[in-house]
């Protein structure tokens, strides 16, 4: 017996919806975000990285979707680079600490403007990138000044699929989420 269409089973608050409305992009920061924050390197000093397949799946949907994934981020690793190149995230910067800048070069890049940006961070230096954007977002482990800049907190924690519903809600607010659900039901 077939089952009935896929519809959404998430809701999410009228008034956030509305605010992310028209994100056209969303940086994120790397530790405490895309991963779990731990820092792991092997026995030669080679830095490793844990990224989860829900955030993954969710940036790529935003990218289908028209809305623009970009990293800013204040570390650099080869496996972040390749985690990215396979997401097919094109704009990032890597090692800077001053996020507002590498932010500023993207939105040029793009022709976008900061009340199109939402962002996702965790700590002290993402707080003045939050507080510039259109909608601030933190995982549920993100540190306490953050949790109080953002508008949104995640009931997940960062590398655990965290991004994945940030990603759910700004394609719920912009009008995408159920055809790109609908597309799973065939």
């Amino acid at each position: 017996m077939p089952r009935p269409a896929l519809t959404p089973c998430q809701q999410w608050d009228a008034q956030l919806l509305l605010q992310a409305q028209g994100v056209r992009v969303v940086f994120l920061d790397v530790d405490g975000v895309l991963t779990d924050g731990g820092l792991y390197f092997s026995a030669e000093g080679e830095s490793l990285k844990r990224f989860h397949t829900l955030d993954g799946h969710g940036l790529k949907m935003l990218q289908k979707a028209g809305i623009t994934p970009a990293v800013v981020t204040g570390r650099d690793s080869a496996p972040l680079r390749l985690r990215l190149k396979q997401l097919g995230i094109e704009h990032a910067r890597f090692g800077t600490e001053d996020k507002v800048p590498a932010a500023e070069s993207i939105l040029a890049e793009l022709g976008l403007q900061w009340s199109q940006a939402a962002a996702m961070g965790d700590d002290w230096p993402d707080l003045p990138m939050l507080r510039r954007t259109c909608f601030a977002a933190a995982p549920a482990n993100a540190h306490e000044e953050v949790l109080h800049t953002a508008d949104w907190v995640s009931s997940r924690c960062g590398g655990e699929g965290a991004v994945r519903q940030l990603c759910d809600l700004l394609l719920a607010a912009n009008g995408a989420y159920a055809a790109l659900l609908a597309g799973y039901g065939t």
